[in-house]
């Protein structure tokens, strides 16, 4: 393990029965307010982005738009925003998805990705795949290509990773 991947372990904070009883849910708002921490965290992400030729990044509604938009910043590209449904105001795309505890769905802006743009889809944790792969399916339903998708943390005991079969992906933590 990484010192950095180390020194993000020591901030989560482990909140147990949220947001129902049974699962142990990763507080990561203690790295977000540690500076240094959370300046390393961008940087690995930039470097994966980089090396995946990504030309706009895709941030996931609500903490991988904080994720997101930072290392948009450092490659210099744009960003696009992914949503739950109703929030955005444009003509958007639509994907359903499972949760680790329900369903969902997610949209995009129809035009947000230009035909054969490549994406870097961010979000802060991969716990059962549901939300990154259908994610990485709305940018391909918008003709985008997925360069690669990026996590913070993984949640590896939900296998989450199996769902993205094969699909690029990186984590700085894994649980």
């Amino acid at each position: 393990m990484t010192d950095l991947a180390n020194k993000v372990k020591s901030l989560v904070r482990n909140v147990p029965n949220f947001p129902k009883k049974g699962i142990i849910f990763k507080d990561i708002t203690p790295v977000l307010a540690d500076a240094t921490t959370f300046t390393r965290i961008v940087g690995a992400l930039e470097a994966y982005g980089r090396k995946r030729g990504t030309e706009v990044v895709a941030g996931i509604e609500s903490r991988g738009f904080l994720f997101g938009a930072a290392v948009a910043a450092r490659l210099e590209v744009g960003l696009i925003p992914i949503r739950k449904s109703g929030k955005l105001p444009w003509k958007t795309v639509q994907q359903k998805y499972d949760l680790e505890y329900g369903k969902d769905t997610i949209e995009i802006h129809k035009d947000a990705v230009k035909k054969g743009q490549r994406v870097l889809v961010v979000d802060d944790v991969l716990a059962t795949g549901g939300t990154l792969v259908g994610a990485c399916k709305l940018i391909e339903k918008v003709g985008g290509v997925v360069a690669g998708s990026t996590c913070l943390i993984e949640l590896a005991f939900l296998n989450g990773l199996k769902k993205l079969k094969g699909r690029d992906f990186f984590s700085i933590v894994q649980y």
